[in-house]
């Protein structure tokens, strides 16, 4: 597996320049690896959102989901390591990959599991999808760089798109909608800060071992979590379906598209990878209204069509 650059939950980052294909020759099958992950990474809210139905909480959901996961980053760790004389791991990369497995992978799942309690996985989507428009404002204000004016626009768009999808679930009722906006958007914000963050970590680590060793720090962070708050045995103690949904949720929604994404990179390029990852948000309002039974409504389509305008805008790169 040769490195990419690093896969976020939804599209690449916008702060990374579009790569060219570095394994050409297998378009459809890249294409067909695009489509599944960001389709497989769209049911990990529709996963956790069955989870509470039957009586789980949101660190729970998060420990099991890191549990089964863990064992699969680390084969990739160990995998990636065979290139570790290209590689090398400096001290100082060790905290910070701490820091970035604290933030783009324990933080930010936390929070918005802790959000999806309170709103509606297509809502969720949006917000999460939102993570490229968050990259630009933070390399906006901490690194002084100016955007297109096509950008500013594109900012503007998606966020009109979300307030319609936020109004249709305030519409629908439900308490706690404000707070479940603001928990997975601040989600959203805390795996920009991994993007803006892992951009020179990454380019002497590689993506693979970074996505591993953040993981696994995250892994340990969740369990840490569990433990301060959860007496360690009622691990054992939840019903069936939380443990088949979690074994969904660690493979299908978090291992298997983080590297079928990755695949698709290396075949297709960042950019055509990136756009085909615009099926995510369409594909959740889908599982949603035939798994969940989430209604669905003008102003979520409506608000679903910006966002996906906004955020393909800005993620394109500037001539």
């Amino acid at each position: 597996m040769s490195e990419a650059a690093p896969v976020p939950d939804e599209t690449l980052p916008v702060d990374v320049p579009p790569q060219p294909p570095s394994r050409p020759g297998h378009p459809w099958s890249g294409v067909a690896l695009a489509l599944f992950g960001a389709i497989a990474f769209s049911g990990k809210a529709i996963i956790v959102k069955l989870g509470y139905r039957h009586g789980a909480d949101a660190i729970t959901l998060l420990a099991l989901r890191m549990l089964v996961a863990l064992p699969f980053f680390a084969i990739m760790a160990w995998w990636a390591r065979r290139d570790s004389q290209r590689f090398r791991l400096r001290g100082s990369d060790r905290w910070k990959v701490v820091g970035l497995g604290f933030s783009g992978y324990y933080l930010a799942s936390f929070l918005d599991f802790a959000g999806l309690q309170y709103i509606t996985a297509t809502l969720e989507r949006l917000i999460l999808y939102l993570t490229p428009t968050l990259v630009l404002l933070i390399s906006v204000f901490l690194f002084k760089r100016r955007p297109a004016r096509r950008q500013l626009w594109a900012l503007a768009v998606s966020y009109i798109g979300v307030a319609l999808a936020f109004g249709h679930d305030l519409e629908i009722g439900g308490d706690g909608i404000a707070l479940g906006g603001l928990l997975v958007f601040l989600s959203a914000l805390s795996y920009a800060a991994y993007l803006v963050g892992s951009g020179e970590v990454v380019a002497r680590v590689g993506a693979v071992r970074l996505t591993a060793y953040a993981s696994a720090v995250a892994a340990g962070f969740c369990i840490l979590h569990f433990l301060l708050v959860r007496p360690w045995h009622s691990l054992l103690e939840l019903p069936h379906e939380v443990y088949g949904l979690s074994l969904l949720n660690g493979t299908l929604c978090t291992v298997l598209p983080v590297l079928a994404t990755m695949t698709a990179v290396q075949r297709l390029g960042s950019a055509l990878a990136s756009q085909l990852g615009m099926i995510g948000p369409v594909s959740t309002i889908v599982l949603s209204l035939f798994l969940l039974g989430e209604p669905m409504g003008v102003w979520q389509i409506a608000g679903t069509v910006l966002v996906l305008i906004g955020v393909f805008t800005v993620t394109r790169p500037v001539k």
